[in-house]
């Protein structure tokens, strides 16, 4: 069990953030300078044709959905910190096996270490995410999932650029120096989380009575607030999937398009997150909150579905805009899904349930590539109905589970803060 830190309170919360931060900051790096050649480098380095190797690692990710079942235990027992670093330090040496790769064992192997690293760390990260927050007080947790999501953004999407930008080159040398940067970007992230981030209180699992998934089991609550994130979570993955199709597809756009308006939403999130979640949170707690990215994700699908209608000319500016109406929804949603299901979890069970929340993201990303494609095959329009539908369902369910989840407790700053805002907003 970690041993806590000094409290260094509200006033010295900057010496806290930064080694997570960064943390989180080089590890999104490391996933950004990979992603772009993840299947490329699989094709040059083998005689395994695309679709072979598309099967592997599809395999290789399901053996490993098991995972956070276990690691959400281990969190609850040892704490989050050490936990997550050994998460960085198996995507490490997963990638390091990625320069052994010549055929379809020893594809299967590395993939397989990198997928167990990278379901280990999402099973502990937002633990000890919500740990480091709990240090600064009941209502810092918002702003630190904002930060932690806007760092994200900004490492894999830099590292993306960055690798798309060398892989022009088509070298095997390229490939191999961007995968050795990837597996010292995480091992850089490991050291830091191991000598950086201090140690915070984390709440044992109790010593008598429910506790881990037996306690998860029984609580039905928080059972719906997995359930309706995993409409959310389809939402949030649906445009990086979706976009480049529909738009050249479906629209019958230019090649270029779906480059500059994927990064766009990169932009976004990577420079407005924290802001939106701070001017929502002030006006509703954290379900509304989830709520209401839901309505706009609807507003998204149903613009979406209308692109058809708008003459070639004006369809990039079009769609830039709907693409901003996406990234406010998720900036709207995303924070503030993240903390409500820190705060909804028990103290001692924090990392089990906090693992099993995880599971909405995975389920997701494994539904969201059929739906697209079968809904896509059959017409155009029937991706952004169904989703939009979804969409809706998970705002109205979202309302009815409110009062099922534990209430939030605004400060007397917050309230302030948020009658400012309106008075300042009549005024004007």
């Amino acid at each position: 069990m970690e041993k806590a830190a000094p409290n260094n309170g509200p006033g010295r919360s900057g010496p806290r953030r930064w080694p997570l931060l960064a943390a989180v900051g080089v590890d999104s790096l490391g996933t950004g300078l990979y992603l772009p050649l993840s299947l490329l480098y699989f094709l040059k380095v083998t005689d395994l044709d695309l679709a072979d190797i598309g099967v592997l690692v599809s395999v290789a990710g399901a053996l490993t959905l098991p995972v956070p079942m276990a690691i959400g235990r281990l969190v609850d027992r040892l704490g989050p910190r050490l936990v997550v670093a050994g998460g960085q330090v198996l995507q490490g040496v997963g990638f390091l096996l990625y320069l052994a790769v010549s055929g379809a064992v020893s594809l299967v192997i590395a993939v397989l270490m990198t997928t167990v690293g990278t379901r280990v760390y999402w099973s502990s990260v937002f633990t000890l995410i919500a740990d480091q927050a709990d240090a600064e007080g009941a209502d810092a947790k918002d702003q630190w999932f904002a930060r932690t999501g806007m760092l994200r953004e900004a490492g894999s999407g830099g590292g993306a650029l960055l690798a798309g930008a060398l892989l022009a080159v088509d070298s095997t040398r390229i490939y191999n120096w961007l995968i050795l940067s990837s597996a010292l970007a995480f091992l850089v992230a490991a050291l830091v989380v191991v000598f950086a981030v201090p140690s915070t209180p984390h709440a044992p699992p109790p010593a008598e009575g429910h506790s881990g998934y037996r306690a998860l089991l029984r609580d039905r609550p928080y059972l719906a607030l997995i359930g309706t994130c995993t409409i959310f979570a389809l939402c949030s993955t649906f445009l990086a999937l979706s976009l480049p199709v529909y738009v050249v597809k479906g629209l019958s756009g230019p090649g270029w398009a779906p480059g500059p308006l994927l990064a766009l939403n990169t932009l976004l999130l990577a420079t407005c997150t924290a802001a939106v979640n701070r001017f929502v949170r002030r006006r509703c707690t954290r379900a509304r909150a989830m709520a209401w990215g839901g309505g706009l994700w609807v507003l998204w699908c149903a613009a979406s579905a209308a692109a058809v209608l708008i003459p070639s000319p004006a369809l990039v500016p079009f769609m830039a805009l709907v693409v901003m109406c996406y990234s406010v929804a998720d900036m709207t949603y995303g924070p503030a899904s993240n903390a409500l299901a820190a705060d909804a979890a028990p103290a001692g069970s924090r990392g089990t349930y906090l693992a099993a929340f995880q599971y909405s993201f995975a389920f997701s990303s494994i539904i969201a590539p059929s739906l697209f494609g079968l809904l896509f095959s059959q017409g155009r329009a029937l991706p952004w109905l169904a989703v939009g539908l979804l969409a809706a369902l998970g705002s109205a369910l979202m309302l009815r589970l409110e009062h099922r989840l534990p209430q939030e407790h605004r400060t007397p700053e917050d309230e302030g803060a948020a009658t400012r805002d309106v008075v300042s907003e009549s005024a004007e």
